[in-house]
């Protein structure tokens, strides 16, 4: 039986549907229902999947690391951690650009043949420079006298689904699996936290754009981020670096 196979037995018996499923889990109902497909696609990346089928199969009631280690399996084993080199290095490039002086000439030229446009249109739309004015009944507006019989709005029905707000920052919780090290920078590259975090150990932090965070032991944290449990990042050791916004994971 598949991972997809597996999620939407044990979900039926649960007597869950997948807005349900959805609801509790914060991932959209599109994603659920391809995963329960065996497509996993629309996940963002392994690193969500993985997420995504821990969140699901708690919901349901089922060990969802067996699945874990299937999917695994079947895209490429599980992620490989970062030299020690590669993990220190900056994520992009900083890039100088020349400044160039303005144009003036230019700047000139444009600013002339607006001027001359302008008056043009001015002179042609007043008609010579008669004042010309025309009643226009705007749409939707009744004309004088009507009666108005534009229905009024139809109450709410109580079973529409409420839209969920979009996130206006993102959070990340950890929680210390193993004693490891951490370091934690918001979206501007201040530090948040750095040092280490122990077995039992839980720490929150939320900024407005994003969270980079850099492990030194990726099986030795699991982390929360917006609200949903992505499990740890390696089961062994190793360096791992990731990044955080307001839309990972992929749900609402």
């Amino acid at each position: 039986m598949t991972i997809g196979e597996t999620l939407a037995k044990e979900r039926k018996r649960a007597g869950l549907t997948l807005t349900q499923v959805s609801m509790q889990t914060r991932i959209r109902e599109s994603v659920v229902r391809a995963m329960e497909q065996d497509d996993f696609s629309t996940c963002g990346g392994n690193f969500y999947a993985r997420g995504h089928i821990r969140s699901v199969s708690r919901v349901i009631g089922i060990d969802p690391e067996p699945l874990v280690r299937e999917y695994d399996d079947s895209h490429g084993g599980a992620p490989m951690p970062l030299s020690a080199v590669a993990a220190f290095e900056p994520e992009q490039a900083v890039v100088f650009k020349e400044r160039r002086s303005p144009n003036w000439s230019a700047a000139m030229a444009l600013a002339l043949a607006l001027v001359v446009i302008y008056g043009i249109v001015h002179v042609v739309g007043t008609g010579g420079g008669r004042e010309q004015r025309t009643a226009r009944q705007v749409a939707g507006t009744p004309a004088p006298g009507a009666t108005s019989t534009t229905p009024a709005p139809a109450p709410p029905r109580a079973k529409d689904p409420v839209a969920v707000a979009p996130r206006k920052d993102v959070t990340l919780q950890v929680r210390g699996v193993r004693t490891t090290w951490v370091n934690v920078r918001g979206d501007k590259g201040q530090q948040l936290y750095s040092g280490m975090i122990r077995p039992g150990q839980t720490r929150r932090w939320t900024d407005p754009k994003k969270i980079s965070v850099l492990i030194g032991n990726g099986g030795g944290l699991r982390l929360t981020v917006n609200g949903e449990d992505l499990g740890t990042p390696g089961e062994g050791g190793g360096v791992y670096r990731m990044s955080f916004t307001p839309d990972d994971p992929d749900s609402a």
